[in-house]
């Protein structure tokens, strides 16, 4: 039901007032480790084992967020795409957008005579960023503890360099001004949109998606038909699509929570599809509301800026 809007806007702004101020200052990573490459015959069967001992060991890291593996695989898995140490730079944007994952962590394990090495690729998902830690020992040492050591290298550079693996926050005002230009002067449609979304194990009481969407194309110059009280017969164009917000983790009094939102454009007149996608989104805050909310509305604007130039003449 999409009925006493205001109030339920209302709401969410009071919640995001208490709980703003305290998350605007805590930096979150998304990250997701996949197993490493195993090149040497003593090392066989390693690759997988020092992802497991280096997820254990960044996990407990309050600055990092790390990405659901068994969710992570069976995403990956539908499209098709090998979970492995040979990711590479090309295929980490994609990992991403279909992950929620800001940065990925892959590598190998190398045997040369009496020494084993432990090289881990960091990647930004969002940068094509590669930058690298490694640690070496010989093969009688422990494992586990030569992982651990790793770990700390690998924490240590996504934290200290993290301007370099993830792209820089745009305001919103710089995003619209950027779209602005690429419409240009071009005749924009009359829109009518309309998108479902739930968090899963609660009630939804805010259309953050729906919202983001239809800001978007109102301060680009969109004619927006509203919901609840216009006709959706008037419209050029009908935006329909379905999201939903799920429980990711928690670390301490931070909620992680996953977002992954389907958008469709179609013709009014015609039926014909314009333009369709889909985004995956992470985002933290006290509230699994709050961050379900900010999770669907990153998403919807990914989207919108994609969408948008493909609705005008």
């Amino acid at each position: 039901m999409k009925t006493d809007r205001w109030l339920r806007a209302a709401i969410l702004v009071f919640f995001t007032m208490a709980t703003g101020s305290a998350v605007a200052e805590f930096k979150v990573c998304p990250t997701a480790i996949f197993p490493f490459a195993e090149r040497g015959s003593g090392v066989r069967g390693y690759g997988s084992k020092a992802s497991d001992i280096l997820f254990a060991s960044l996990v407990v890291n309050p600055d990092l967020i790390l990405v659901d593996r068994e969710d992570m695989k069976k995403t990956l898995d539908e499209h098709e795409l090998n979970i492995s140490g040979m990711v590479n730079p090309a295929e980490a944007v994609k990992v991403g957008h279909l992950t929620g994952a800001k940065i990925l962590v892959t590598g190998s394990i190398i045997e040369a005579d009496k020494t084993i090495y432990l090289v881990a690729k960091i990647i930004g998902t969002e940068t094509s960023r590669v930058l690298g830690a490694s640690i070496k020992g010989k093969t009688n040492d422990d494992f586990g503890t030569l992982v651990e050591k790793l770990a700390e290298k690998v924490a240590e550079t996504i934290i200290m360099k993290e301007d370099q693996l993830v792209a820089k926050v745009v305001k919103r005002e710089d995003k619209v001004a950027a779209l602005k230009k690429v419409l240009g002067d071009r005749k924009r449609p009359v829109v009518f949109v309309d998108i479902e979304e739930r968090h899963v194990g609660q009630a939804t009481i805010d259309p953050a998606a729906e919202t983001e969407v239809s800001l978007f194309a109102k301060e680009c110059g969109f004619t927006i038909i509203d919901f609840e009280s216009g006709n959706k017969k008037d419209a050029d164009v009908v935006i329909k699509g379905e999201g939903f917000s799920e429980f990711a983790m928690r670390r301490g009094n931070i909620v992680s929570v996953k977002a992954r939102l389907e958008v469709k454009a179609i013709d009014a007149k015609t039926d014909k599809v314009i333009f369709i996608d889909r985004q995956t989104a992470v985002e933290v805050d006290l509230t699994e509301q709050i961050a379900g909310k900010k999770a669907l509305q990153t998403a919807a604007a990914e989207i919108a800026q994609r969408m948008l130039p493909h609705l005008v003449k």
